[in-house]
């Protein structure tokens, strides 16, 4: 990455971090704010801002609203994921549907991928 802190983006990931969105608020207080694996929220990576990461795995989770499904959002996170994978990073998205839906499968999922990517293996199923 060009720059692993990039200080201008540090109070816009602020700001995140004090306005979740109501699917972001759930799964880290109900799910990764106390799993075994340190995770942190709205982290500046490069010239991003991940939702959620956990840098004992690489491991990026977006969490996917609607503007994800237009065709500037999916260009958007396509050049992202690029990016993020470039630095041997994995990115994971989930839909906001899937955690007002199912969120036991989602945490499920995640638990899962972060046993494979323990593990060395970084085969990546869908939730």
């Amino acid at each position: 990455m060009e720059r692993k802190y990039n200080k201008k983006l540090i109070p816009t990931a602020k700001t995140l971090r004090k306005t979740m969105t109501k699917e972001e608020r759930h799964l880290w207080y109900d799910f990764l704010k106390d799993y075994p694996l340190k995770f942190v929220r709205q982290k500046v990576l490069g010239r991003y801002i991940a939702d959620f990461y956990c840098a004992k795995v690489k491991l990026v989770i977006e969490l996917d609203g609607s503007h994800h499904y237009t065709d500037d959002g999916v260009e958007y996170d396509m050049d992202r994921n690029e990016y993020l994978n470039n630095f041997g990073l994995t990115v994971i998205h989930i839909p906001n549907s899937d955690i007002n839906s199912d969120f036991i499968a989602v945490c499920d999922y995640i638990d899962s991928l972060i046993q494979e990517l323990l593990a060395g293996n970084t085969t990546k199923a869908s939730p």
